[in-house]
């Protein structure tokens, strides 16, 4: 049971749900007036981290083979 709560697939889970959350409050934040502009940077980079790290464990856990 453990290993499971560590697991590569549920981290793959957990960074998705993240990813999700930082999209709804980004476009919260986008209706908000007047705009945090220095806020929505943060959350974009936030983004885009956790989006190049889902990608790494995707490659780590389905490596394409060679055609």
């Amino acid at each position: 049971m453990d290993s499971n709560l560590h697991s590569p697939e549920r981290r793959l889970i957990e960074l998705r749900m993240e990813h999700a959350d930082l999209d709804a409050m980004i476009d919260r934040a986008a209706e908000a007036s007047p705009v945090d502009e220095l806020m929505m940077r943060r959350l974009k980079k936030r983004r885009l981290a956790l989006r190049d790290q889902i990608s790494r464990l995707e490659l780590a856990l389905d490596p394409k083979e060679p055609a």
